[in-house]
């Protein structure tokens, strides 16, 4: 378990200055999300919770019991404090009240469709923490949630935005120190597999070979490559070249980006071949990054 925070908390030598120095902040720094919903819902008993299926949700119980029903899951018993988040909609979960009178606390948002979409994708449907796992911020946060909520001032939406980013991540990170992940945050819970990822982060710009990973990893070959894809649902020189394309996309947002420049510090030989795995990954060439970032902002 040492070791686990360790891989966890230590800062990487060498790293961008812009980028976190934790290597589990390195990660979710590229995923990006923005809440624009919250609400509060107190539900008769046997009704159900009314969520849009397909829209991402986080839904905290502050009072009573919930009934969790969805596929392969024949009942879960949701009590007060339990936060649930759904990462790509709830559309497989049905959440009823067990009592009259069960509160629950829902906070839409979406991720930036520029963010690493694997990773996104490769996250369970729902994750839950119980009030135990979370050490308390849980409650905490609702209520501020709620205040700011019904406080109508000047950049409400701005704030209920960052606490819901907020809440998001701060749910992610507990759920990693609980050990339960799966997916590419379960990379971080293995040490051996954190030990690669913690040398790519270090060194992204590094051509990396499978031996020289597995060797910091101290597994074969053979063994490293199923583990990494297992848990990060990445092969490990994909994982990297997805992280260095997501770099790139931080470095396009300065004034003086050189597209072409981009290109030879993260790798690649020639713009072009930079331009196709950009649009490849983003749905998007680097050029136009460019463009939207540079583009002035309406107020």
């Amino acid at each position: 378990m040492m070791e686990l925070l360790e891989n966890l908390i230590i800062r990487p030598e060498g790293s961008d200055p812009a980028v976190s120095g934790d290597l589990l902040s390195d990660v979710l720094s590229q995923i990006r999300l923005t809440g624009d919903h919250v609400v509060s819902q107190t539900l008769a008993e046997g009704e159900e919770l009314d969520v849009a299926p397909t829209e991402a949700h986080v839904a905290i119980v502050t009072a009573g019991e919930l009934r969790m029903e969805g596929e392969g899951l024949a009942f879960a018993t949701i009590g007060t404090g339990d936060l649930l988040l759904f990462p790509r909609g709830c559309g497989g979960f049905r959440l009823v009240a067990l009592d009259p009178g069960a509160k629950v606390v829902v906070c839409r948002f979406w991720f930036d469709p520029d963010s690493l979409r694997g990773m996104i994708f490769a996250l369970p449907p729902c994750i839950r923490l119980r009030p135990a796992e979370a050490g308390g911020w849980i409650e905490g946060i609702a209520h501020f949630m709620m205040l700011e909520t019904s406080d109508v001032q000047p950049g409400a939406s701005l704030m209920i935005s960052r606490l819901i980013d907020l809440i998001v991540i701060r749910a992610l990170r507990s759920w990693v120190h609980q050990g339960h992940t799966t997916g590419w945050l379960g990379g971080l819970a293995d040490p051996r597999i954190a030990r690669a990822l913690k040398a790519i982060h270090q060194a992204p710009m590094q051509r990396w070979s499978i031996p020289a990973l597995a060797e910091i990893a101290g597994m074969s070959r053979s063994s490293f490559c199923d583990r990494f894809a297992a848990l990060v649902g990445r092969a490990p020189l994909r994982y990297q070249n997805e992280w260095r394309l997501g770099l790139a996309r931080e470095m396009l947002a300065r004034r003086d980006a050189r597209i072409g420049e981009i290109g030879l510090r993260i790798g690649y030989v020639s713009e072009a071949a930079f331009s196709r795995a950009y649009k490849d990954l983003f749905g998007h060439s680097p050029r136009a990054e460019y463009a939207r970032r540079a583009a002035p902002r309406a107020p």
